[in-house]
């Protein structure tokens, strides 16, 4: 292909682009096929000769969007969203035109002042005081252990990357039974190891971290002979959006001497709107390490999540490695690649930086508090049905709900919601039951399409009960 063809197919590609994002609304939200029947369609062998790209473009319309979910569409309550708005998926476009790596300064400096500066943009959005830098890493999993590996490298005097962790002893990492399955990984990834990785029950009505537990837990491992290395806080657990009192837990901290790490991976975007901050978002200037992700509930194309650190210096003495080929000469420079796990990194703040220009944080703040809004009318529809029972209120835009009937109940109707098409919704366990996850996030969904899942439920539920 040579460039004048790659100009008209681009422009080709665009256009059938904005037609799907223009009709999404006439698709089934989640794929509707069956095991097995995507792969059946291709060839088993690679091609030796050249295929036109009318032809690969056709079968990509043929084979590939009907094994699609359409994470872009209105109706998608699922999961938590993954937001792809017009002028981030521009950016990203231009992104893999350039196809830098940006690994260091000097392989593409735009990358990198670009990125120091849209970090201090969303400091300054999200409420953070002066002093926090950070990075932008690919997912909330990867800021997540760059967080516990910290953790285990300040808990053995920063001796474990050089010598293991033979004879280091138990390293103990605290959090809530709400986090997500990501620090569990980390632990796992880390050599922590999950028996050593404490979960606490939670308490009030957003499911807080009984810091009274976690208070005892450390004490009883310090007493056995254990070593405290961290504790991870939560704004907007998966599940059903629980979140810690910050200030609470970091009192605990304080007085163990303890590494801290805020997973605000959802949540965190709605902490641009100052209301919000009084209910979840108080002490955490007092935090050593938060993420959370634009590209949820903020609009950035996936992938794209943001690391801020209250002193760079541990994590950079926990991962910096820098062998003659990457090093920098001449005057000091931030070289991201040092902050995180990958060397290879790509040019995500770009997105960032289209994304607040086209919006405005006014508008972006406009959306989150819509969905706020959206989610508890639509909660209020779905308590007044016959049976139905609100499990967890909102948090956010989150909230858990149950049919009448038993686990398999729940079970069968999320499964008939899915197979019916109009809607997505995903299930959870809360407390030892089932429940329904709704959340409301997606970028461009309105009052109606939300209101109308009220009524797909109430009719799904009668077809099925």
């Amino acid at each position: 292909m040579d460039w004048d063809e790659f100009a008209e197919w681009g422009a080709q590609i665009s256009e059938c682009a904005a037609e799907y994002h223009k009709t999404l609304t006439e698709r089934p939200v989640r794929a509707q096929t069956n095991l097995g029947e995507i792969a059946a369609q291709l060839s088993s062998t690679p091609p030796e000769a050249p295929e036109g790209m009318a032809q690969i473009l056709d079968d990509f319309e043929r084979i590939v969007m009907p094994g699609i979910t359409h994470w872009q569409h209105p109706r998608f309550f699922a999961y938590f969203p993954a937001n792809a708005a017009p002028p981030s998926m521009l950016a990203d476009f231009l992104v893999t035109t350039i196809a830098a790596q940006c690994m260091l300064w000097q392989t593409s400096p735009a990358a990198t002042e670009i990125e120091g500066v849209m970090i201090d943009w969303l400091r300054q959005a999200m409420g953070l005081p002066d002093g926090f830098t950070g990075v932008i890493e690919d997912s909330a999993s990867s800021a997540t252990l760059s967080a516990v590996l910290t953790m285990r490298e300040r808990a053995t005097g920063f001796t474990g990357n050089r010598e293991g962790l033979n004879a280091k002893g138990n390293l103990r990492i605290y959090c809530s039974d709400q986090v997500h399955s990501s620090i569990d990984r980390a632990c796992w990834v880390a050599g922590i190891g999950q028996d050593n990785l404490a979960k606490l029950p939670t308490t009030g009505r957003h499911f807080a971290m009984d810091t009274k537990a976690l208070e005892d837990a450390i004490e009883a491992d310090t007493a056995a002979g254990h070593q405290p290395a961290g504790i991870i806080a939560v704004t907007g657990a998966t599940g059903v959006g629980a979140s810690d009192m910050l200030v609470n837990v970091l009192d605990v901290a304080k007085r163990h001497d303890l590494y801290t790490h805020l997973d605000a991976a959802w949540a965190g975007s709605a902490m641009i709107c100052p209301e919000y901050h009084s209910a979840f978002w108080q002490g955490v200037d007092g935090f050593d390490s938060i993420v959370f992700n634009p590209h949820k509930w903020m609009g950035a194309q996936f992938d794209c999540s943001v690391q801020f650190l209250r002193d760079a210096q541990p994590q950079l003495d926990t991962l910096k490695i820098e062998p003659e080929y990457l090093k920098t000469s001449g005057s000091p420079v931030t070289n991201y690649s040092e902050w995180t796990i990958p060397l290879g990194r790509r040019f995500r703040a770009l997105k960032i930086w289209f994304l607040i220009r086209a919006y405005g944080l006014g508008g972006l703040r406009a959306r989150i508090r819509n969905h706020v809004t959206w989610a508890e009318e639509v909660c209020a529809a779905i308590r007044a049905m016959d049976g139905f029972e609100i499990v967890t209120n909102p948090i956010l835009s989150i909230f858990s709900f149950r049919c009448p009937g038993d686990d398999a109940r729940q079970q069968r109707l999320v499964d008939a919601l899915n197979d019916d098409g109009r809607i997505y919704l995903t299930q959870g366990m809360h407390e030892g039951r089932k429940v329904i996850r709704f959340q409301v996030g997606q970028f461009d969904t309105t009052r109606d399409h939300v209101m109308m899942a009220a009524d797909v439920i109430a009719e799904v539920h009668a077809a099925v009960a």
